[in-house]
């Protein structure tokens, strides 16, 4: 190793007396500035603990209680007492409005559910538009809804489009169920050739589903009007 020479550590000394000069300058000139940086960080990422901690959590767990009874009514097919309560028991509609998602994804669906069964097809589309689930069993039910409540509103190129996406969504007989729904909306809009191919996917890739059983009735009715 070569031998540092006087001139050299006096030289590095310097520098490090340079550079420990230059950082208590920066401190002295920026010094607050940082403080307050840090103070703000670390009391933002308080409030932040605070607000999980004594706010939201509590509120989710609110919402999930309110959960129950709607979820009971909904089982029961209870639409209407699912979606607005019995002025005893909330509603999704009003769990909806003062939890908002707090109780998970599912209340966009359930609301949606609730809204196309009793007649609020516009509603539903809005409530089932908003859920955004990565179950996709779930997803495929909110796409397929969502199918239904365009037909209602006889738009039947959206209804087709969104019983594809259902149907594509799923890798199991549940699709079947939505090329069969996709099938009937072409349909009534008039476009047969489509809703051919719709029963022959069915017939041909979901022959064990239970739609398959009498698909060949809606296949022999296009094709004998043809």
């Amino acid at each position: 190793m070569a031998k540092i020479t006087k001139t050299e550590e006096e030289v590095r000394q310097q520098n490090v007396a340079e550079a420990v000069s230059k950082t208590e300058l920066f401190f002295k000139q920026y010094g607050k500035f940082i403080y307050s940086c840090v103070f703000a960080v670390l009391a933002i990422a308080l409030i932040v603990l605070l607000y999980n901690h004594l706010y939201l959590q509590p509120k989710k767990v609110q919402a999930t209680d309110e959960m129950i009874k709607a979820e009971q009514w909904f089982s029961a097919g209870e639409y209407e007492l699912a979606l607005n309560g019995d002025g005893n028991s909330l509603g999704f509609a009003d769990i909806l409005n003062q939890y908002g998602s707090k109780a998970g994804e599912a209340i966009y669906l359930y609301t949606g559910i609730c809204q196309l069964q009793t007649g609020a097809f516009e509603e539903a589309l809005a409530s089932l538009k908003k859920y955004n689930g990565e179950d996709p069993i779930l997803l495929s039910r909110a796409q397929a809804c969502t199918g239904d409540a365009y037909v209602e509103l006889e738009q039947y190129d959206k209804a087709i489009a969104c019983y594809e996406k259902a149907a594509a969504t799923v890798d199991n007989a549940l699709a079947a169920a939505y090329l069969l729904k996709a099938g009937i909306a072409a349909e009534a809009n008039g476009d047969n050739a489509k809703a051919l191919s719709f029963y022959k996917t069915i017939k041909d890739q979901w022959g064990n589903a239970p739609e398959a059983m009498e698909i060949d009735k809606y296949i022999t009715r296009i094709e004998t009007a043809e």
